[in-house]
C-alpha cells in the first residue's frame, strides 16, 4: 500500500513539473519580449539618470538625484510639461465628445450603417506618421484644405503649423482624427451592452431621447468611457510621431511636450543622463495620474 502510494505521489509530482514546464515554455516568448523592451530600458533609464554620460552613453561618475534637482529647478521642463498638459486637454476630452454621437449614430440598425461604421473607424488602419503627413498637407498655408475651408466661410486664413498660438491645436486636431476609430471601435462594443429593456422602461416613464442618453445609455457606458479616458491620456503624455513629423517641437518650442525634449536631449544633444532622468520623471507623472483618475473617476463609473 505504502508503495502505492509513493507511486502516485511521484506520478502526481512528475505531472505538476510537466505543465510548470509546460507554463513557462507557453509564457517564455511573452515574458522575453517584457523584459527586453520594457523592464530592461526602464531600469537602464533608472540607472542612467543617477550618473553623468557621455555622448555614447558612457557612464561617468555617480551623481545621485542631483539630474533630478537640476530638471525640477529647470523653468525649460516645466514649460514642456505645460504644454503636454494642454495637448492632453486639447485631444482626450474632444476625442471622447466627438466619439460617441458618432457611436450612437453607428448603433442605429438602418440600412448602410456598415458603410457609416467603416467609414469612422477606418482611421484604426491609417498609421501615425502617414496621418501626420496628410494633415501637414492639409494645414498647408496656401494649399490646404483647412484654410480652403475658413476661405469659403469668410475667415482668413491661418498658419496653422507656423503660427505659435495655433500648432498646437493643429497637432491636436490630427491627433483627434487619428485615434477617433479606435474610440467610436470601443464605444460600439459598448453600447451592444445596453440593456434595451432599460431605455424601453424610461421611455414608458415619460422620459425623452436626451433623458434616456443621459441617465441610461452613458451610466451603461461609463466602464467604456473610463477605459479610453485612462488610455487616452496615457497616449497623450507618450505621444512622438505627429510632434516630430508636422511641427518638430516648434514653432518657438510651443509644441514641444515631454517626450519631444527628452528625443531632442537624448538624440541631438546627447545628454542621454538628463534625458533618462526626464523619461523616469515622466514614468511617475503618468503613473500618478492614473492613479488619481482611478482614485477619483472610477467612483463615478457604473459597473453592472
Amino acid at each position: 500500500m505504502a508503495k502505492t502510494q509513493n507511486v502516485r505521489h511521484w506520478s502526481r509530482g512528475l505531472r505538476t513539473r510537466a505543465d510548470l514546464g509546460a507554463a513557462i515554455l507557453y509564457l517564455a516568448p511573452a515574458a522575453i519580449i517584457l523584459i527586453t523592451f520594457v523592464y530592461y530600458p526602464l531600469i537602464r533609464s533608472v540607472y542612467l539618470s543617477l550618473y553623468e554620460t557621455d555622448f555614447l552613453a558612457r557612464t561617468l561618475f555617480f551623481t545621485g538625484f542631483g539630474q533630478y534637482r537640476d530638471l525640477l529647478s529647470s523653468p525649460r521642463f516645466y514649460d514642456s510639461l505645460r504644454i503636454t498638459v494642454m495637448f492632453t486637454i486639447y485631444t482626450v476630452p474632444l476625442a471622447l465628445v466627438v466619439a460617441i454621437p458618432v457611436a450612437l449614430l453607428g448603433n442605429l440598425q438602418v440600412r448602410g450603417i456598415t458603410v457609416y461604421r467603416t467609414v469612422f473607424i477606418c482611421t484604426i488602419a491609417v498609421s501615425t506618421a502617414i496621418a501626420s503627413v496628410v494633415w501637414t498637407w492639409m494645414f498647408a498655408p496656401t494649399t490646404g484644405v483647412m484654410n480652403d475651408l475658413l476661405r469659403l466661410v469668410g475667415i482668413a486664413p491661418l498658419r496653422w503649423l507656423q503660427d505659435p498660438s495655433w500648432a498646437l491645436i493643429a497637432v491636436s486636431i490630427a491627433t483627434v482624427w487619428k485615434g477617433l476609430g479606435l474610440n467610436v471601435l470601443f464605444l460600439l462594443a459598448g453600447l451592444q451592452g445596453v440593456s434595451e429593456e432599460l431605455i424601453e422602461a424610461a421611455r414608458i416613464d415619460g422620459a425623452n431621447s436626451w433623458q434616456s442618453f443621459w441617465n441610461v445609455t452613458l451610466p451603461m457606458l461609463s466602464p467604456t468611457i473610463f477605459f479610453l479616458l485612462v488610455v487616452g491620456t496615457i497616449e497623450a503624455f507618450r505621444s512622438f510621431a505627429q510632434i516630430h513629423i508636422m511641427t518638430e517641437g516648434g514653432p518657438l518650442r510651443s509644441t514641444s511636450i515631454l517626450v519631444y525634449a527628452i528625443y531632442r536631449d537624448a538624440f541631438i544633444n546627447f545628454r542621454f543622463s538628463y534625458a533618462s532622468t526626464q523619461a523616469v520623471t515622466l514614468f511617475l507623472i503618468i503613473l500618478a495620474l492614473t492613479l488619481i483618475q482611478f482614485r477619483v473617476i472610477e467612483r463615478r463609473v457604473h459597473y453592472q
